[in-house]
């Protein structure tokens, strides 16, 4: 049988965290985190209520970011729901009302951050709710003898501290009863000392923040296929041996300190493939490539054959080609991060049989990501649909911003187009001033343009006009910039 052999790397540096995870030598998920952008899911705030929306049945919350948050009504823990047992939002939350508050996605583009009141505070094995009554067990647990253990000792560990209620985690899965005892206490811990500090704090006050990067790494993504942890910094090194002896000393082993003169990331090519992550092509090892479309509303897949002619009719060599598609789609979806809307664009196929086996594949390979997806069937139009539960900005938003000459629209006008453009606005300032000579202020490739392949129609417009038109080429000028001065 095939063993997962997975690894995960941690490159530390002042201004930024990375974490690369590899399995069996390839790159599957990369998880960065900036200083300045730190991640804010999970975050709890003390913050207050600046507008009340009875059209969206939602509020808007000053929490002391940039932008306000944003709180819907299904967004209100079951408790708060119960007692009122409303559907209006104005009978939850008026304006300058304080609101303990929890964020459940990172403010993205223009949207600001979206917001709970269904506090969660997870550890290593489980996550706490504080203003829950019924508990659960992660689905990735399968064993239906251990899921009722779990079960049955939360509930009872539940009515002996008349707590509230917790979701075990899959590393919980066979873990001794006093480790999760331990780790439950732990929580209780932890919120009795979050509420000491709501009951002290101002409004638009930051009370509780998660764990950094590296070390939430070792507590939501280490599973038994994990062989090797390896650690660029000695401070880092340190933190996590920390974390591993009091939390999961089995970790320990496994927890290395890289001090290669090589840079860790070079180990697996892993800038190699994060240049390849944000390039909008992919290509297959069949030939065919992918194409993914990054907009505000959606990601958009396009599958294409290329050269690929392997099959032994076109209908094969369509099905091994979305075969080996749905493989890389899910592993660039993990790889980049994209959540949301995605639309999956399959070349098109006639057997029923295939179309059930591409999409039995995306799924089977979709299983690995830590992220909720939910796939539809194919379409009538060959398009698969799906939802990738979305916490954190993609790769694409971290890395990079939109280009200061398109303004992210991923193309320009051609030099031509603005050769005509800059003709009809000519005319439109020797009628509108009546003047003799005209300086056009444009971009070396336009300018050249003008001059060269346009030298007729410039000859004629100046003719026409009765004028004399100068040029002069502006090195800082893009090519859609231009300037026609009346002289």
């Amino acid at each position: 049988m095939f063993s997962m052999s997975e690894e995960i790397l941690i490159n530390v540096t002042p201004p930024e965290t990375r974490v690369a995870i590899a399995e069996n030598g390839i790159i599957q998920e990369i998880i960065v985190e900036r200083t300045r952008q730190l991640g804010l899911v999970g975050n709890i705030y003390k913050g207050v209520v600046c507008r009340v929306l009875p059209g969206m049945q939602a509020v808007f919350v000053e929490v002391g970011l940039e932008r306000a948050a944003f709180l819907h009504l299904s967004d209100l823990s079951n408790s708060e729901l119960e007692a009122k047992n409303s559907e209006n939002i104005e009978d939850y939350f008026t304006e300058n009302q304080a609101v303990i508050v929890q964020i459940t996605k990172d403010p993205l583009g223009s949207k600001g951050a979206r917001l709970t009141t269904e506090i969660s505070i997870p550890s290593r094995y489980q996550v706490y709710m504080p203003d829950t009554e019924k508990g659960g067990v992660s689905q990735r647990i399968e064993c239906e003898d251990e899921r009722v253990r779990l079960r049955n000792f939360q509930e009872a560990f539940q009515e002996e501290h008349k707590s509230g209620a917790f979701i075990a985690r899959t590393a919980a899965e066979c873990v001794d009863e006093s480790v999760l005892e331990s780790d439950m206490l732990f929580l209780l811990k932890l919120w009795k000392s979050i509420q000491e500090r709501l009951e002290s704090a101002p409004r638009k006050t930051l009370i509780h923040s998660d764990l950094p990067l590296s070390v939430r790494t070792l507590r939501d993504l280490y599973n038994e296929n994990i062989e090797k942890i390896r650690v660029d910094s000695r401070k880092t090194h340190k933190l996590l041996i920390e974390f591993a002896t009091e939390f999961v000393p089995g970790m320990l082993p496994i927890i290395e300190h890289y001090t290669n003169e090589r840079p860790i990331f070079d180990i697996y090519n892993i800038e190699d493939e994060i240049e390849k992550a944000l390039d909008h092509k992919v290509k297959l090892k069949s030939g065919g490539h992918l194409v993914f479309d990054q907009t505000e509303a959606m990601t958009t897949v396009d599958v294409n054959t290329g050269g690929y002619v392997g099959g032994k009719n076109l209908e094969e060599t369509i099905f091994k080609t979305n075969l080996e598609a749905a493989q890389a789609i899910s592993r660039q979806l993990r790889l980049r991060n994209l959540g949301g809307i995605i639309i999956i664009d399959f070349i098109d196929m006639q057997s029923e049989e295939h179309k059930k086996l591409v999409l039995s594949a995306l799924e089977r390979t979709l299983d690995k990501c830590h992220a909720k997806t939910k796939i539809t069937e194919v379409s009538v139009l060959g398009l698969v649909e799906m939802t990738r539960k979305r916490t954190r900005e993609s790769l694409a938003h971290i890395l990079c911003e939109p280009c200061a000459v398109c303004g992210g629209k991923g193309e320009i006008k051609s030099a031509e187009t603005i050769c005509l453009e800059i003709f009809r606005e000519v005319i439109r300032e020797v009628r509108q001033y009546d003047v003799k000579q005209i300086l056009v202020l444009a971009s070396n490739t336009v300018v050249e343009k003008l001059l060269d392949e346009e030298a007729d129609v410039l000859s004629e417009l100046e003719a026409f006009l009765s004028i004399r038109i100068k040029f002069r080429a502006e090195i800082e000028y893009t090519q859609e910039q231009y300037d026609v001065v009346p002289l």
